[in-house]
């Protein structure tokens, strides 16, 4: 039967316990959490100064070096993000000053994005606060009631070239910069994030005097767009699925939103290991109290947590570009051909 046959009820029912079943990998552990910190930046600084030598060769093999280093950023990325999710360590000492750390290299500021990303997990799918956290996305109706020039917007809003390339750019520039997402009593998350990001300017301007403002940025800019356009691939990938999960507050369920609201992507293990082992999508999403080196083994003594969840390969997952819509009455992502389609069916038909 495929995963996306399954009922509510079937899933609901299966995984009754899954909190039971995943109890004893959110225990954070000390040699595993050094072990990834070392294997994640020790390769990065390595491949930073191959980097910086390879300038005199070609820019062209930096661009490719650059590329290889945001894989090492995505890994160092991931150590923040389970810090945020306080899961790293069991010392939450430790899990701020690592947190901190860490958002020197990915420039995303820990704890403002930290509580945002909390956000997106308790209410991931539910269609009231899908801007937050998320990648924007219509419904059928609501594209449906647009005028001409707001359906242009949206269409451009959702070209690939906008949601992967200058998307993360401007996520980068903009959305880690100012406090966009603001909440009752965030007062401290915003003065949070502008420290952060004072220190990260900071960093920035002491490496550019130390080795030269063009050198370093010439290294670094290429490093953090390539990290960013790998991040955001990763997020849409995940939760922009054709079976996905989106629906109003009233009907939301959180185990309903984790399983079906995200993929299992299948990727070689070395890809695995380089993206923080993220592709483990709906674990994570079940239990983000499990840090990130026990998801693998998570997924692989408890296949009944995979048994519901849309698999996905990297080839597969390119199709998901089209993705555009999400429709309510079938309960799937939908292309825009499929959209205008069914427009001119309901005009033949009226």
């Amino acid at each position: 039967m495929s995963q996306y046959k399954y009922s509510a009820e079937e899933i609901k029912e299966a995984l009754g316990n899954w909190p039971t079943m995943m109890k004893e990998y959110s225990q954070a552990n000390t040699g595993k959490a050094v072990k990834a910190i070392l294997t994640s930046y020790l390769p990065f600084i390595g491949v930073w100064i191959l980097m910086y030598f390879s300038l005199e060769v070609s820019y062209l093999l930096t661009l490719g070096l650059a590329f290889l280093n945001a894989f090492f950023m995505v890994r160092i990325f991931i150590i923040q993000h389970d810090c945020g999710h306080r899961s790293y360590f069991k010392s939450q000492k430790w899990n701020r000053i690592i947190g901190v750390m860490c958002s020197f290299f990915s420039t995303i500021p820990f704890r403002y994005w930290a509580r945002v990303h909390d956000f997106h997990h308790g209410h991931c799918g539910q269609l009231e606060t899908r801007d937050i956290g998320d990648i924007d996305t219509l419904t059928s109706d609501e594209f449906r009631a647009l005028s001409s020039k707001g359906r242009l917007k949206y269409r451009i809003y959702r070209l690939p070239i906008i949601t992967f390339v200058i998307g993360p750019i401007l996520y980068f520039l903009v959305n880690n910069r100012l406090p966009l997402v603001r909440f009752k009593q965030w007062q401290g998350m915003i003065r949070a994030q502008t420290w952060n990001n004072i220190a990260i300017v900071g960093a920035i301007a002491f490496f550019s005097w130390l080795i030269g403002w063009k050198v370093f940025l010439s290294i670094q800019i290429p490093i953090v767009i390539f990290f960013f356009i790998i991040a955001i691939w990763f997020f849409y990938v995940q939760h922009q699925h054709e079976h996905s999960y989106k629906t109003w507050k009233a009907d939301w369920d959180y185990l309903l939103a984790a399983i079906k609201g995200s993929t299992l992507y299948k990727l070689p293990r070395v890809v695995h290991w380089m993206t923080g082992y993220i592709g483990y999508h709906h674990i994570h999403h079940l239990n983000s109290g499990i840090p990130s080196y026990n998801l693998a083994k998570c997924s692989k003594e408890n296949p009944l947590l995979n048994r519901f969840v849309t698999k996905v390969t990297f080839w597969e997952s390119l199709s998901y570009m089209r993705h555009k819509l999400w429709d309510e009455a079938e309960q799937r992502m939908i292309t825009f051909s499929e959209f205008y389609r069914k427009e001119r069916q309901l005009k033949m038909s009226a």
